[in-house]
């Protein structure tokens, strides 16, 4: 009797959770037809929005990569062969100029790290431990990334610190979207989901304007402020996840 109780329970507990994650209607219950997730309330709205965050890096850091490899600073001193042709014949095309295998790995470190941390391990850990997990593991490295990108010494240091962010792409935008559209109310799932979207835009936008900003600073330290600033929004993005609730489907 006990061990068919504790069945029972199971049963409607995890009925319960899977409907709120997919806006069924519970039709059971002595005719209660209300539908779960129907109400937005400013709990949701704000998880929503924290997770989105992961979207608003992930366009800082595609769109700080062109404008940092381009500044004469950064070129000077971890590319000087770069820079000297830069400073060379004007009508010598971009395309010849920028011709540097070492650059060329510093710029796609990120997408090969995100690539490999996407198809190696966040997608297994993801659908094992949950998406929560995964949003603070991606805002960890996150951090970690922009700290040794701004600081960076020698090239090989800002090739590290572009794949720590790359690592940090591969967890949150395994588990960002899984999050949004897991935590929305059924009928407006797509308009939050699309959350994601619309910071990676903004992202990509402020980090142009901060480009702009700090190409001008003189000293020769200005674009250490593109990449160390992406840690402003990785902090909120992480001390937010931690206090996340997980997705009812990771429940389930």
């Amino acid at each position: 009797m006990g061990s068919k109780s504790l069945t029972e329970t199971e049963l409607t507990t995890t009925r319960l959770l899977w409907t709120m994650a997919v806006g069924l209607v519970d039709a059971s219950g002595g005719g209660d037809d209300r539908q779960y997730g129907r109400r937005i309330t400013v709990f949701v709205a704000l998880s929503c929005v924290t997770a989105a965050l992961g979207g608003a890096i992930f366009g800082y850091d595609l769109g700080t990569s062109g404008g940092v490899s381009s500044m004469g600073s950064f070129l000077r001193e971890f590319f000087p062969d770069v820079y000297r042709r830069m400073q060379g014949d004007v009508r010598v095309s971009n395309y010849c100029k920028f011709d540097s295998q070492l650059l060329a790995l510093f710029t796609s470190s990120l997408y090969i790290a995100g690539l490999l941390t996407a198809l190696l391990l966040s997608s297994w850990f993801t659908a094992r431990r949950g998406r929560r997990p995964s949003m603070i593991i991606g805002g960890v490295a996150f951090l970690a990334g922009a700290a040794v990108s701004g600081g960076a010494v020698n090239v090989y240091m800002a090739i590290l610190g572009r794949a720590l962010l790359g690592v940090g792409l591969g967890f949150a935008n395994q588990a960002v979207l899984l999050y949004l559209s897991e935590m929305a109310p059924a009928r407006y799932r797509g308009a939050f989901s699309n959350g994601f979207q619309l910071t990676l835009c903004l992202g990509s936008l402020a980090a142009n304007a901060i480009n702009y900003g700090t190409d001008k600073i003189t000293g020769g330290w200005g674009w250490r402020l593109s990449p160390g600033l992406a840690g402003v929004p990785a902090a909120f993005f992480t001390l937010g996840a931690i206090f996340l609730p997980e997705t009812p489907n990771s429940l389930v």
